[in-house]
């Protein structure tokens, strides 16, 4: 009797601790949406993230944009042409307000962008991407990237 109580706990354990969408903390739940919005190119939705004080900063590019019109143009202007864009989270986890995403970006899209004219271009770009949230007014304040431009190189140079 004990040994069949004690089998049944252990085959149901992994169906007890598997999470649920709102068991994840508030702030990555909030930051999943963010990186939806994102990749969705929902700009309507993507605005009520940004205020005048946010800033996105691609650290590895070296490029910093502030404010709600200019990280939506960056936005916009780097996402036109594009077929397919998600970013695949394999990890997060969060410290208070700042939530850190490690994964990577798929991106399907015109090869012009890449000096690689009249062709379609795909690339999986590793990155961690880090958004530190204002989670009372629905903002972001800041969100970095550093992405494996080397990797996209090396996949550039193959196609």
């Amino acid at each position: 009797m004990i040994k069949y109580f004690l089998t049944s706990i252990l085959v149901l354990m992994p169906l007890i601790t598997q999470a649920k969408p709102g068991d994840m903390p508030v702030e990555q739940q909030m930051a999943v949406k963010y990186i939806q919005a994102l990749t969705d190119h929902d700009y309507r939705t993507l605005s009520t993230f940004y205020n005048r004080d946010s800033v996105f900063f691609d650290r590895t590019a070296s490029k910093k944009y502030q404010g709600r019109r200019d990280i939506l143009e960056f936005f916009e202007r780097a996402h036109r042409g594009v077929l397919e864009y998600d970013f695949n989270i394999e990890h997060m986890y969060n410290a208070g307000s700042l939530v850190v995403m490690i994964g990577n970006y798929h991106y399907r899209g015109p090869g012009s962008l890449f000096g690689k004219p009249g062709k379609v271009i795909e690339l999986a770009i590793p990155g961690v991407t880090t958004v530190k949230l204002d989670v009372t007014n629905h903002r972001v304040t800041a969100h970095e990237d550093l992405m494996d431009y080397q990797t996209m190189q090396d996949q550039l140079a193959t196609q």
